[in-house]
């Protein structure tokens, strides 16, 4: 059955019923899970377990967090009762690694650190030869023992928070012995990096870590927040100005000048907001990165985080008809609530496109979620409409233009722009978007949809800049030529006697 809407005048979209997932993403991306071992505290009907997890929508799976034994300077569990299989305890670790008996796509690794572990025990085990080759000895048994995949370092952050500055230094040499220790039994090694320009130019030899590293999920949030007594994006996707460089693409940029393959950078996406109070209650208008706030936040109903309000709560609060006022920040493509003097910045499914088209259009190795538990895992919410908004109005740019509705049946027949979301009826370009058939887990499913839609989208993009380049050129296309795709974003044509 076909649904039919016209927006924006000349694009038509069609929404279609469209299978799951059997196994896993088909994309090529890397989806990275993580999963806060504390969820399942948490008050109903927020509180996770590990059954509510999809596999099918995971390319890999990171338990957070293991802690590091001060003292031994060997690897540990943070919560026995938790983590380890014993009497009337929950065996977090077996139940995990256990999805992938019926779900084999998928790599089931163990994240070591976080905030709470600080900086200053890293910096001590990666010091000293002998205390770093107890830890990495205690690594590969802790995985065999448990029957992970790997290992995740979140070391926040070398040389700061009381480390030394021969934390940058040593923390290459910590993660080429650890390569070197799983390379027999094909062990994942991963590092979570920080996203300011300080810390990745302080903390990093980021080439040595591009060097040794299988993948590197860099931070993409946290950029703002109450700390800076100012209403900001907490993952801005642009810069509010030219010399602004909080903010994802600048993060992207920087990693990838200084040595970070795109093929290894997977791009870290939050799914908790940051809240803020303002300092004047009357304030009519916010404006990101200018109205002040007091120093302090608040928390979120269920998950009393600090300074935090995960998207299960704001998508409850909006459902449960609150005081909150929806609003979008077009210059950081942001969605922010209002009520009075509160504020929550946070990201939603029409903002996780948008990042999920910046971090394609720089061919990145996929996406890191932090952390799964903090989706609308349950489904009991109302469903986003507007998740595409952003990729309509493009399109609808592009059929507009008459150089694009002059030569689009020729160039469609040529090219094969014909595909599953962006298509032809009547010779005019359409637009059709998968019917929404799982409630559960929009912002997860909101990237495995958006990386295809985007691969398609640039496929047309393409063809629009050839175009343009070709009759710049002072040539036509032609019945004659034919075309070439090699990759999605390089097309080349070749004339009739080749």
């Amino acid at each position: 059955m076909i649904w039919r809407t016209s927006l924006f005048l000349s694009v038509t979209v069609y929404f279609i019923v469209v299978g799951s997932h059997i196994e896993g993403p088909k994309h090529g991306k890397v989806a990275v899970c993580y999963v806060a071992s504390w969820a399942m505290f948490r008050k109903p009907p927020l509180n996770f377990a590990i059954s509510d997890i999809d596999p099918t929508l995971c390319t890999h799976i990171v338990y957070a967090f293991a802690g590091l034994d001060g003292e031994s300077h060997t690897i540990k569990s943070l919560n026995q009762w938790l983590d380890i299989e014993q009497d009337s305890g929950n065996a977090a670790y077996k139940n995990l690694t256990g999805i992938k008996k019926n779900y084999p796509h998928v790599k089931v690794t163990l994240s070591l650190g976080g905030w709470n572990e600080g900086s200053v025990k890293f910096s001590t085990m990666a010091s000293d030869k002998r205390k770093r080759t107890r830890f990495i000895r205690s690594v590969t048994q802790y995985l065999v023992k448990y029957d992970f995949d790997g290992l995740d370092i979140m070391w926040k952050y070398p040389t700061m928070r009381g480390g030394s500055p021969d934390d940058k230094e040593n923390f290459i040499t910590l993660i080429k012995e650890l390569k070197e220790a799983f390379l027999p039994y094909g062990y994942i090694l991963s590092a979570t990096l920080g996203n300011t320009r300080e810390v990745m130019s302080t903390a990093y030899d980021l080439v040595s870590l591009n060097r040794y590293l299988d993948l590197i999920y860099v931070i993409g949030y946290d950029y703002n927040g109450p700390w800076d007594k100012i209403v900001g994006a907490s993952a801005p996707l642009r810069g509010l100005n030219k010399r602004d460089e909080n903010n994802v693409e600048y993060t992207i940029k920087y990693m990838l000048s200084f040595g970070v393959s795109p093929d290894k950078l997977v791009l870290g996406i939050q799914f908790l907001g940051r809240t803020f109070i303002l300092k004047d209650s009357d304030v009519k208008d916010i404006t990101f990165g200018k109205t002040e706030a007091d120093i302090k936040g608040f928390s979120g109903p269920y998950l009393n985080g600090t300074n935090m309000y995960a998207y299960n709560e704001v998508c409850l609060d909006l459902k449960n008809n609150s005081k909150w006022v929806y609003h979008w920040d077009e210059v950081s493509s942001t969605p922010y609530l209002r009520d009075g003097r509160r504020i929550v910045s946070y990201d939603d499914t029409r903002s996780i496109a948008n990042k999920v088209k910046l971090a394609m259009d720089y061919n990145l190795a996929g996406f890191m979620i932090w952390s799964i538990d903090m989706d609308d895992f349950k489904g009991v919410c109302d469903m986003p409409n507007d998740t595409y908004t952003d990729f309509i109005e493009r399109v609808s740019d592009i059929t507009k233009d008459k150089l694009w509705q002059d030569s689009f049946k020729n160039l469609n027949n040529q090219a094969g722009l014909e595909g599953k979301i962006y298509g032809t009826l009547r010779d005019k370009q359409i637009l059709r978007l998968p019917k929404k058939i799982f409630k559960n887990y929009p912002l997860l499913r909101t990237i495995h949809e958006a990386i295809d839609v985007t691969v398609e989208e640039k496929k047309i993009a393409d063809a629009m800049k050839l175009l343009t380049t070709s009759l710049r050129e002072g040539s036509r296309v032609s019945e004659t030529q034919t075309p070439c795709y090699r990759t999605c974003s390089e097309v080349c044509f070749y004339g009739p006697g080749y």
